[in-house]
């Protein structure tokens, strides 16, 4: 058979005379700076395709450079968005189903359940946008250890002392190019390079008590509230809080108002990650209300995403689904599928999947969202590293029963190589990742036939447990929701070492935190009262406590989630072995039947499609 002949196709003139440039960039490197902006960023691409990352790296790391690359990605972004809504507009009729941005709390709730209303008329991000190309070049060039978000970082902080004296117009301009920068390095994740420049900015700012300065002072309040929050520098971010509630004031004496729903969001934000639910659902509610017309998408899709996770953690589980759902299809039809954005949205779905028991679509969900930042940062980038997380616990919740926690394991691991690697020893990201880890190795070691396997498994754990106990109580103290989790988590790993009483200790010391924090009914306590009726029931033969600890988590999930869910199977098996133990056939015979309805119900109920928006 003959072989098939391939036509070639010349590249275009303009490519053609990118590629000449950058063959000859050492001779017209300087000629390269006086070019118009986007062909400047299209020089430095090839560039890195070209793998030349120490030329590129010497490019990026001049502030003059990087800025203007940034403001052509900005100008080209906006060319493309309006190019495709004008021709959006002039092929598609309104259609009468879609729902404004703006009128969230209006949401027909049978409607939003129906992924088809959210239909986007096109897909801005089809090819990989230039904003994603950069971030494809700036993450090479920190694989490479060109440590060019420090140095930029350190150039602006440099610039705004040297311009402290200059007149307010100079100042303007350099908080604008602040801004940019800023932003892009927190989009890219690198947080504290983004922080020290938004500190810049408001250290200008607070240069000239005017309006004008003072609403520049609540945007930089705003954004280093997102960073800290980012870069888990919870203290830091009430402060930053308290600053912006300031420059609200002075603008609210002098008749002026700045919108208040992005503040509100990312106090929202800092409230969930501290565990005060109560006080992060309250600010979400005020965060609502200040959603009007007019507002950014951004802004609209973040507040969306916190109300959300608010509710799931009141479980108030029906309004976190329209609050989600609304939160990916505007992601979507915004921002496109492939953004980064999108994908911040389907984590956050994700979550709530595993809370409302759809374990097996969150894995589904949080692979998807692993791959929209893998595809957009790559290498080592801590946005990846959370989605790894997220996948690592959510796969082994869903392999929980099988055993099989080989893909859990290896997104725990890659998760904490990526946080190690970036972050310092002691950074509080790595608590939850070092939990997840220990969690699964626990589990592969009880299933071990190898007792020094076995025990090997099981101090790696231990040793991960006590590291992110530490860093917890550093971080949030002993009264707190996280820390009582890391107290539960040593109990399960004792009485899997044998250490029964240490074991119960540790469950009595998390039940007790989860109820005072929690109330009585909360899910988090229904966990930890399963865990220690377990150890009463499997190591320490305290039946009478065992089944009256089992009765009250079957309870509490059945109040919460219904019949089927998914932890009632533990305590079902662990009542059939205890009333086997006590020799109560009667009661044995009854739970048989009690579990083999539950597994019927199961099969009916988790056994629809995965809902995934591409």
């Amino acid at each position: 058979m003959a072989a098939v002949e391939l036509e070639w196709i010349p590249e275009t003139l303009y490519n053609t005379a990118i590629s000449a440039v950058v063959d000859n960039y050492i001779r017209s490197r300087r000629d390269i700076r006086s070019l118009p902006e986007n062909i400047q960023f299209d020089v430095y691409y090839k560039l890195y395709q070209q793998g030349r990352l120490c030329q590129l790296g010497s490019e990026f790391c001049e502030l003059e450079v990087f800025a203007k690359v940034l403001r052509a990605l900005d100008k080209r972004e906006l060319e493309t968005s309006m190019r495709e809504n004008h021709r959006s507009a002039a092929s598609c009729t309104p259609r009468t189903g879609d729902v404004p941005a703006t009128k969230v709390h209006a949401l027909d709730r049978n409607r939003t359940r129906d992924l088809s209303v959210y239909r986007p008329t096109f897909d801005p991000l089809s090819q990989t946008s230039s904003r994603h190309l950069l971030h494809h070049c700036f993450q090479a060039l920190m694989d490479h250890g060109v440590k060019v978000a420090s140095v930029l970082a350190y150039s602006f902080s440099r610039r705004c002392s040297y311009i402290a004296e200059s007149d307010a117009a100079v100042k303007e301009k350099a908080i604008q190019v602040g801004f940019v920068l800023g932003g892009f390095l927190s989009d890219a994740g690198w947080y504290s390079d983004a922080e020290k420049v938004f500190l810049s900015c408001l250290q200008l700012c607070t240069l000239h008590d005017e309006m004008l300065h003072w609403f520049r002072a609540v945007e930089c309040c705003v954004r280093l509230l997102h960073v800290r929050n980012g870069n888990c520098k919870y203290h830091l971010g009430e402060e930053t809080f308290k600053l912006a509630q300031t420059y609200m004031d002075k603008l609210s004496k002098h008749g002026q108002q700045a919108n208040k729903a992005a503040l509100y969001g990312e106090l929202c934000a800092l409230l969930f990650a501290k565990s005060h639910y109560d006080e992060a659902y309250k600010w979400c509610i005020e965060a609502m209300k200040e959603i009007t017309a007019g507002l950014p998408v951004k802004v609209v899709v973040d507040v969306l995403r916190q109300a959300s996770k608010a509710c799931v953690v009141k479980r108030e589980f029906k309004k976190a689904e329209q609050l989600i759902k609304h939160a990916v299809y505007l992601a979507r039809d915004h921002f496109g599928s492939k953004h980064p954005k999108y994908s911040d949205t389907l984590l956050d779905y994700g979550f709530y999947l595993l809370n409302v028991d759809n374990i097996c679509q969150s894995v589904a969900i949080y692979q998807a969202a692993l791959d929209i930042r893998q595809s957009v940062f790559g290498g080592k980038n801590i946005h990846v590293a959370t989605a790894h997380e997220d996948l690592a616990y959510s796969s082994y919740v869903h392999q929980y029963s099988s055993g099989k926690f080989d893909n859990a394991l290896f997104h725990a691991e890659r998760a904490i190589g990526i946080i190690t690697h970036i972050l310092p020893e002691d950074h509080l990201l790595l608590a939850s990742s070092k939990r997840v880890k220990a969690l699964i190795l626990e589990e592969i070691a009880i299933d071990c036939h190898n007792k020094e396997t076995e025990q090997r498994l099981l101090q790696e754990a231990h040793d991960l447990h006590l590291s992110s106990l530490q860093l917890a109580k550093k971080a949030f103290g002993e009264f707190n929701v996280q820390t009582a989790k890391h107290y539960g988590n040593l109990g399960r790993l004792y009485q899997s070492m044998r250490k029964f009483k240490e074991a119960e200790e540790m469950h009595i010391k998390a039940i007790q935190i989860k109820e005072q924090l929690l109330g009585q009914e909360d899910y988090e306590v229904a966990l930890s009262v399963g865990h220690l009726a377990s150890l009463y029931n499997y190591d320490m033969n305290q039946y009478e406590n065992a089944e009256k600890l089992y009765l009250r988590s079957i309870a509490i999930g059945k109040k919460l989630f219904g019949e089927g869910y998914s932890g009632l199977e533990y305590d079902y098996r662990g009542l059939i072995k205890l009333y086997n133990s006590i020799g109560n056939y009667e009661k044995v015979f009854e739970y048989h039947n009690i579990l083999s309805n539950w597994n019927r119900l199961r099969d009916r109920q988790y056994s629809g499609p995965v809902l995934i928006c591409k």
